[in-house]
């Protein structure tokens, strides 16, 4: 589920690269120590920006080394546990979750089995996070269903449908103790999450159209057909354009971090550059690649 969110690795020094992958690594250890194996096949590079911008400087940045699961053959680099990683390991398998109840909902008996499968393998490490994190479980639940409704309902807002999203995102940021740091951060994760949900949109426009799913884009513009038509793209570069824009700027209040350089890798070069491969259909080809 989505991953756009992500750095423009060339573009990163060699330390910066380094320290990010020990982050993904990290917060794929403690999803696994915290909601078992099973939840570590949740992760991507989304929870991974989550727990970069919720690390506060007091945390430090330790790094160990170790084989796991998925490199056996090797030690690899990895943050030891933190505050911020096992927020995003608990907040992960929430969103999940919810995301899997509402994919059963909307299938049918037969396609809904694979649905089962995963939240049967889930199901204790969601009661767990659950517990852990009740708040932030019962704003996905709320914002799901309305986010559901909206799309049953064929609604054609754009704005609507991506604010529910959004405001997943935004409660991530509600369990920090600063008011300013937490305002500044519910900025940057809405308008991250606004930015989310309109380039899924966007690249599931075809196979959406294709077999006849609800497609927000598609609903706003009153297309029936692939792909999408020239001055659309334009329109939809400028509103995933200014949801950007309001992220970095809000960015840009918080204090400086070890994270803080990669973090403006992926709001300013790796956010445009996923919005521009997925607007020009390149976005899923070289995914598979």
């Amino acid at each position: 589920m989505f991953g756009y969110i992500r750095p423009v690795q060339p573009e990163l020094r060699v330390r910066e690269l380094d320290l990010y992958r020990a982050c993904y690594c990290g917060l794929c250890h403690t999803m696994g120590d915290r909601y078992g194996i099973a939840s570590r096949f949740l992760l991507n590079y989304d929870f991974v920006f989550l727990a970069m911008l919720l690390w506060t400087g007091d945390m430090g940045t330790d790094i160990c080394k170790k084989r796991c699961i998925g490199c056996p053959h090797k030690k690899k680099a990895f943050c030891k546990n933190t505050t911020a990683l096992e927020k995003c390991a608990g907040m992960s398998v929430i969103l999940y979750w919810w995301k899997i109840q509402d994919s059963i909902a909307d299938e049918g008996f037969l396609k809904s089995g694979a649905y089962k499968i995963l939240g049967f393998m889930l199901k204790r490490a969601y009661r767990k996070a659950s517990a852990d994190f009740p708040e932030y479980d019962a704003v996905v639940r709320d914002s799901i269903t309305k986010l559901s409704a909206l799309e049953k309902a064929k609604c054609a807002s754009i704005d609507k449908t991506a604010d529910c999203f959004a405001v997943i995102l935004k409660a991530a940021a509600a369990a920090e103790d600063d008011p300013r740091r937490r305002r500044v951060l519910e900025q940057v994760l809405y308008h991250t999450g606004r930015w989310i949900y309109i380039v899924d949109a966007c690249d599931d426009f075809a196979e959406d159209i294709s077999s006849g799913a609800y497609n927000p884009v598609a609903e706003r513009f009153g297309l029936h057909e692939s792909p999408l038509p020239e001055d659309i793209k334009n329109q939809l570069k400028i509103t995933l354009m200014s949801s950007r824009n309001q992220a970095g700027n809000s960015f840009e209040l918080l204090e400086e971090t070890a994270w803080s350089d990669i973090i403006r890798n992926i709001i300013f070069l790796g956010m445009p550059g996923v919005a521009e491969a997925v607007l020009t259909g390149i976005w899923k080809k070289k995914n598979r690649k």
